[in-house]
């Protein structure tokens, strides 16, 4: 998620400073690396790890840092907000869960459509922010829809599996996966059906 706020920000001449969660800080590291390697000069993209509670609470804190956007859960964006509050009166952005709205209508290629869905609320493991996990069917093709969501959900599984089950480590799950801080937990790719919905 980090990527797609450095870019805006430093387009607008802004420097940065990225401080992934603790559990995947490697792809923040080699973003940086790469952006060094294309000529960005030092100190405008700066990457810190550490624990939230520790380094996220400095840099939420700091009376020179004026603006924080962070993504996450409800818990620590109120901790985030906050301390920002405490400090300076900072600027912040959360992004706190959201679920991104995917709708069907009746003219809609209903195989293609299926395929998209999947892939919108399953790729990264449903680990995107902008995933597009609540999906909304028109009256009339719902029950269609339903039918190849299913059937592809259960047939890219398996595809994913043949594509990937002789790699040496490879996860053999597509939409699911290790979840990052729980080790040895698995979810499966999992489709609610009929849930009432606040809008």
């Amino acid at each position: 998620m980090f990527a797609m706020k450095v870019g805006p920000a430093l387009a607008a001449g802004c420097t940065m400073l990225v401080k992934p969660a603790e559990q995947t800080p490697l792809s923040a590291l080699y973003y940086a690396h790469l952006a060094k390697l294309a000529g960005l000069p030092d100190g405008v993209l700066n990457v810190v790890t550490g624990y939230g509670r520790t380094v996220g609470a400095a840099i939420t804190s700091h009376m020179d840092i004026y603006k924080v956007s962070f993504t996450g859960s409800t818990e620590v964006g109120r901790l985030v907000m906050q301390a920002a509050a405490l400090s300076n009166l900072k600027h912040v952005s959360l992004e706190l869960g959201g679920k991104s709205h995917f709708i069907v209508f009746y003219d809609a290629d209903i195989d293609k459509i299926a395929s998209l869905a999947l892939q919108g609320t399953f790729i990264n493991k449903g680990e995107v922010c902008v995933a597009g996990s609540r999906v909304f069917v028109q009256q009339g093709i719902y029950d269609k829809f339903l039918i190849k969501l299913v059937d592809k959900n259960q047939y890219e599984r398996v595809l994913k599996f043949m594509e990937i089950g002789k790699k040496e480590g490879a996860t053999l799950l597509t939409g699911g996966g290790k979840l990052s801080n729980r080790k040895g937990y698995y979810i499966e790719p999992t489709i609610f059906t009929d849930v009432s919905v606040r809008i």
